[in-house]
């Protein structure tokens, strides 16, 4: 089956909400407790408009269905959807910050196939033509094997708190281009 990449639209955004949720409990038991799992999709992972806004969010298709999202971003940012922002997000100069490598989710169903590392590649690949020399990115403890095969190096390990108490942990990590 033929998997293709587009990039996503306003229109998308309750399809990619749903594989989103569908994503995280899916791939993440195991990696983090259910408590942590609902409140990060409550608080944390969701759909960044502004990665819309700047073209610069994907989707992957296989018959027509949206199986996995991911982008890159010029701003500020390193993960988490609109929950998430409570300040502006400004332009990263390419010259000396990192492209953010943000919000790459794949439906349990189709894991392990080879998506998110296709995505990545394009993703970096528009990097490079915006002129950034680097990209950084906050991996949940799923995606962090990926993202090492693929050469990013960790460089920070954080919690990320919640609202509720509970804590995510995410891995800060870089690739030099």
């Amino acid at each position: 089956m033929s998997v293709t990449t587009r990039l996503a639209a306003f229109n998308d955004i309750p399809v990619l909400q749903q594989l989103i949720a569908e994503s995280v409990r899916g791939l993440s038991k195991g990696y983090y407790t259910e408590q942590e799992i609902e409140s990060a999709i409550k608080y944390i992972f969701g759909v960044d408009t502004q990665l819309l806004i700047d073209e610069t969010y994907y989707v992957a298709e296989a018959d027509g269905q949206i199986i996995a999202c991911g982008g890159w971003s010029k701003r500020e940012t390193l993960y988490g959807g609109d929950q998430h922002k409570e300040i502006a997000d400004p332009l990263l100069n390419p010259a000396t910050d990192a492209a953010r490598i943000r919000a790459f989710f794949v439906h349990p169903g189709w894991a392990r196939r080879g998506i998110g590392k296709m995505m990545i590649n394009l993703c970096e690949a528009e990097a490079i033509k915006n002129g950034f020399k680097a990209t950084e990115l906050g991996a949940t403890l799923p995606g962090e094997p990926l993202y090492a095969a693929m050469a990013y190096k960790s460089i920070e390990h954080v919690n990320a708190t919640m609202p509720d108490g509970e804590y995510i942990a995410i891995v800060k990590m870089r690739k030099e281009l």
